[in-house]
């Protein structure tokens, strides 16, 4: 790589760190705030917190990937166009590829560590994630029921005691269960245990009450009664896997068997190819901004800013990959659209490349642009002119 394709390589991956980080930063910080409630509900450490929001970071990285490159592409080639470099560069006969090059060649390896990230690192932070918040609601007694404090186990089902005891005897039970909508109940008990298996909450000495729909109460007593958690228990103990946490070799070769596979065949279509097309997009959205801020302008021409351009090209573009995945899912004919949408948008910018002409805005476009900026410099007030004042 010459000299100037390193300077241009080098100044435009810095301006996409700068771009990438923040907004990285930003939607890696709101996706960790939903799931504050794995310390709040379960009673897990900080550390078991900040491990979890570690594995979420590989879910966002690929998304957010593109649009840093599309922004570190147009700001870098907008500064040279200002700085007039890329007119000095044209005026000396450079071709074209010396700032085609060294952009495609950051594009390419932002697609690989995309790639790389969406297919290998995201499926197994995916299942990691899976498998910690389920462990952490999987031992009831030591997470879940604390001392004076209501517990939420699932919806509708809540759990306190007054103490705990050596050998896993709890004091003051109180267990509120309206999992049932046509009756509520209240289980008191002057104490209780949970079974060495996890599945029975045994309670002694105690009473229940049962509130219906029409607003009737029973009261049972009771000398020993067992509460069923055999349910959650199963449930929060193993981490149920969906297509998104399956790595691209399970992908392209599902197990016929698998009870997911089964239930939601087209996710797992629609996640396969969703994968081969997602990689494309930065080497893709790369080649959308070289068209739009490659070139040498003049300073006076009518434009939008490459910037607000290329973004607005690149966001629709990526909302139609997004729709035409989602529809895969109920409509296989949706997989050429994908593939489509994608392999056309490369094509036509790199055809447009090709050419030696300019992209030039419309002239009626131009010309309206042109009247909107002159009437409003013309509503802008002038400064008054001091040098005629009176001298000294």
């Amino acid at each position: 790589m010459k000299l100037f394709e390193t300077y241009i390589a080098r100044r435009a991956g810095m301006m996409f760190l700068v771009a990438l980080l923040p907004v990285l930063a930003i939607i890696w910080t709101t996706q960790v705030l939903q799931r504050i409630n794995l310390v709040t509900d379960s009673g897990q450490s900080m550390g078991s917190f900040a491990k979890l929001a570690t594995l979420i970071l590989p879910t966002i990285i690929p998304i957010v990937l593109p649009f840093a490159l599309v922004i570190g592409i147009t700001q870098t080639l907008t500064a040279m166009n200002s700085d007039s470099e890329l007119t000095v560069m044209e005026a000396a006969g450079a071709k074209r590829s010396i700032i085609i090059r060294p952009i495609m060649i950051l594009a390419i390896v932002v697609s690989a560590f995309s790639f790389f990230v969406d297919n290998v690192v995201e499926p197994k932070a995916r299942v990691a994630g899976r498998q910690m918040v389920a462990e952490a609601y999987a031992d009831l007694l030591s997470t879940v029921i604390e001392e004076k404090n209501f517990r939420r186990i699932e919806d509708g089902l809540y759990v306190q005691i007054s103490q705990r005891l050596s050998g896993r005897i709890l004091k003051g039970l109180f267990v509120v269960d309206s999992r049932d909508p046509s009756f509520d109940l209240i289980y008191y008990a002057k104490e209780g245990a949970v079974d060495p298996s996890g599945t029975s909450l045994l309670m002694k000495d105690g009473e229940v009450h049962r509130k219906t729909a029409d607003g009737n109460v029973s009261v049972i007593k009771f000398d020993s009664y067992s509460f069923d958690l055999s349910d959650m228990t199963q449930s929060r103990g193993q981490a149920t896997l969906r297509a998104s946490d399956r790595s691209l070799g399970f992908l392209l070769n599902p197990d016929p068997n698998d009870p997911d596979v089964k239930a939601r065949p087209g996710n797992y279509r629609s996640e396969l190819h969703r994968r081969l097309n997602e990689w494309a997009l930065p080497a893709i959205f790369a080649l959308i901004s070289l068209v739009i801020a490659g070139d040498a302008r003049s300073h006076r021409e009518a434009r939008l800013h490459p910037m607000v351009s290329a973004m607005t090209i690149a966001f629709a573009l990526r909302w139609a990959d997004f729709y035409a995945a989602n529809q895969i899912d109920s409509n296989p004919k949706f997989v050429g659209v994908l593939y489509a949408i994608n392999i056309l948008s490369a094509l036509i910018a790199i055809a447009l490349l090709l050419r030696s002409r300019k992209m030039t805005m419309p002239v009626t476009i131009r010309n309206r642009l042109n009247n909107w900026r002159q009437k409003i410099q013309d509503r802008i007030p002038t400064a008054p002119d001091g040098s005629n004042g009176s001298g000294a």
